[in-house]
């Protein structure tokens, strides 16, 4: 069996850009909310990133994985409340 060979010059922004786009057109997070609408509730407040500091790295990880588990429990059928915390900076 042979093995494809995949491009080595991808446009990650590009492809990002597609994703959103067929989101965005499809409507699959509406799609998904009216899924969900009226069962079992989940909400995560995730306080806003620190206002002193520019984001690194690990800002980024950590928002990821948070989104990640997010999404998973939006998949398992739950209800989700979309919205960011607040924090020592008084952000809502």
């Amino acid at each position: 069996m042979r093995i494809k060979k995949v491009n080595t010059k991808v446009d990650f922004i590009a492809a990002e850009h597609d994703v959103l786009n067929f989101w965005e057109e499809k409507g699959i997070f509406e799609k998904r909310r009216e899924l969900n609408k009226g069962k079992t509730k989940w909400s995560f407040i995730d306080g806003p990133i620190t206002a002193n500091n520019p984001m690194g790295v690990h800002h980024a990880w950590g928002r990821s994985l948070k989104d990640i588990y997010n999404r998973y429990k939006s998949m398992c059928g739950f209800e989700l409340r979309y919205q960011n915390g607040f924090d020592c900076q008084g952000l809502w």
